[in-house]
């Protein structure tokens, strides 16, 4: 060992000062004024607070005023409220068993530390109110005050100790955004409190969002929009402890990002990946890549059951038994969809109507010498000739239009069957349809017994490359109805199709299989129900009514009846409307008849 490593000076282990302590543990609560606000409004939800009023400046960087009418905090506990793992909602005996949004104890000395905190509050049955300063770390003796009751917290100029942190703040608007998205995840966690949150900048007073008390589903209306719970299915199931309940949106329904998912364990609002990856991988079936589910989903548990404490923003959790939560929300949500069969969104005729719905204009259109602004400016009287060289329509023998996706009486460019039902018309797209009911066929034979294959006179080889060739025979096509073999370096031999496929070009299939499986991550558990089901979802395409084939009466009736019976028969296979219903109210407002 040389002089240098002899002489060299250890450094010493120092105990760090209150502030810096605080200061340290701000830095993993309070990342920006969101998570404030999230703390201090969980914080009066604690005290049983029936109205909460949250108030915002600048974002929250100047402001954040959370006023409530909970049972207040006694005068004095006020100084011992802002001391670090300080609370009055464990005593410490049991860290397992949490009923409550914040614990640790952390929250108000924390926005102490990096701002200018006073805490205003009257405690119930108190002769008066008292109040107490807190500016980066400094605590000020406790002063009396006037407030009728509840709790008045008020954090000024956040992260002012810290300037640092202000640098990675994101715009006004996006933290506004942040603290109103908190604001709506806490509100639907507790549907029996009033909320409002007014942004104050500059002398204004903008209401960002208000909820009166309601029940769960009228909160989840105004927050998720009227139409929600009209194009959503109810979920209620049980499995060895836990429940699963709340609302989750019909296929069609769907967004093309994921910021409408709400989940909530035991009432807390999270962000968890498996919840998450459980509702997409629930919906995989029945929606495009690109779009997502909207949902708002409870899971309620022992607390026990759940560990809430592994995160300092309490924003993730971890489930003694994950796979059987998993496992509850994909078979809720699957039982769930397949209860409600063919139905589909309303929304879909909505914006059809928006998009259709012309300006009404000043006169009658028959009153009218041109056509009104908008209108196509080809005069209708130059149409009239192709109307008469036209094939007269093949009328189909009336049938009763009993179920709910009526009868059909017209089929339009060898494609889209016209339904009338007893409350208005239906409009179905024959292809995506029938390749949704094929493909529901061929899973419940797969699942059943294997589907059933049919052998070619003369096997059709094929040249895909000897890559394309491994992966392809590496498959378990045998329960999917397929009989491929190798032939020749990078050539397969096809001998067998599924027979409920009819004929089918068997190249165009196995090119089809193969484009679906590239790029696939095998060494995923859950990816081989979903690789097979690819796969059925690609068959299902070459086994269905082409566009161009005119179908009859009873083949349209046929199909009809069979899309009420199949689930999931509301969308096709790659998440899109197999059906657009219209009511009368709804032609009627086409031709401005309201």
């Amino acid at each position: 060992m040389g002089a240098t490593d002899r002489n060299m000076i250890l450094p010493r282990i120092r105990q760090l000062d209150e502030g810096a302590v605080n200061r340290i543990a701000a830095g993993e609560v309070v990342e920006r004024p969101a998570s404030a606000v999230k703390e201090l409004v969980e914080n009066a939800l604690d005290a049983q607070a029936t109205r909460i009023s949250v108030e915002i400046a600048d974002g929250g960087r100047t402001l954040i005023r959370v006023t409530d009418d909970g049972h207040g905090i006694a005068a004095a506990d006020l100084p011992l409220a802002l001391s670090r793992h300080a609370t009055s909602k464990i005593d410490g005996t049991d860290l397992l068993d949490i009923r409550s949004f914040g614990f640790r104890g952390e929250a108000l000395p924390s926005l102490g530390a990096v701002g200018r905190l006073t805490i205003t509050t009257r405690a119930a049955g108190a002769a008066e109110a008292a109040s107490i300063r807190v500016s980066g770390g400094r605590i000020d003796p406790v002063r009396p005050a006037a407030l009728r009751g509840g709790t008045v917290v008020e954090l000024r100029d956040l992260f002012h100790a810290t300037p640092a942190r202000l640098k990675f703040l994101k715009s006004e608007r996006a933290e506004t955004m942040a603290v109103t998205d908190a604001i709506r995840r806490l509100a639907m966690a507790e549907p029996g409190v009033a909320f409002r949150l007014r942004d104050v900048s500059d002398g204004g007073d903008r209401v960002l969002f208000r909820a009166d008390a309601s029940d769960r589903a009228g909160r989840l209306a105004t927050i998720l929009g009227r139409d929600f719970p009209e194009n959503a299915m109810v979920l209620d199931a049980l499995r060895e402890g836990f429940s699963l309940t709340g609302l989750a949106a019909l296929p069609t329904y769907s967004r093309g990002n994921a910021v409408h998912q709400y989940l909530f364990v035991n009432g807390r609002p999270v962000r968890d990946r498996m919840l998450t990856g459980a509702l997409r991988g629930a919906y995989m079936d029945v929606l495009a890549k690109d779009r997502h589910a909207v949902a708002a989903l409870f899971v309620t548990c022992d607390p026990v059951l759940v560990d809430v404490n592994v995160h300092p923003a309490k924003t993730e959790v971890r489930f003694r038994d994950a796979g059987l939560v998993r496992g509850l929300i994909v078979s809720g949500l699957r039982h769930a969809l397949a209860e409600n069969g063919h139905r589909a969104s309303t929304t879909v005729a909505g914006a059809a109507l928006g998009a259709m719905t012309p300006e009404r204009p000043a006169a009658p259109i028959y009153q009218m010498d041109r056509p009104s602004a908008g209108a196509r400016s080809t005069a209708y009287a130059a149409q009239m000739p192709g109307l008469a060289e036209a094939p007269a329509a093949r009328i189909e023998p009336e049938v009763e239009a009993e179920g709910p996706l009526g009868a059909a009486r017209a089929h339009l460019h060898e494609n889209w069957i016209v339904a009338q039902t007893a409350t208005g018309m239906v409009l179905v797209d024959a292809h995506a349809a029938h390749e949704r009911l094929v493909y529901e066929r061929l899973k419940r034979q797969m699942d059943e017994s294997g589907i059933r294959a049919q052998a070619l006179l003369i096997p059709e080889v094929i040249e895909v490359g000897a890559a394309a060739a491994e992966r392809l025979l590496a498959l378990d096509l045998g329960r999917l109805g397929l009989a491929v073999e190798a032939f020749g370096p990078g050539t397969v031999a096809v001998r067998e199709t599924p027979a409920i496929l009819g004929t089918c070009s068997a190249e165009a299939l196995i090119r089809d299989i193969l484009d679906e499986i590239e790029g696939d991550d095998e060494a995923d558990p859950l990816s081989l129900r979903a690789r097979l089901d690819a796969i059925l979802s690609r068959m299902a395409c070459h086994g269905s009514v082409r566009t161009g084939r005119r179908l009859s009466g009873p083949e349209m009736n046929a199909l009809l009846r069979e899309m009420e019976a199949t689930p999931n028969s509301g969308q096709c296979n790659h998440g899109r409307p197999t059906y657009v219903e219209l009511k009368l109210s709804d032609i009627e407002r086409l031709f401005g008849r309201t």
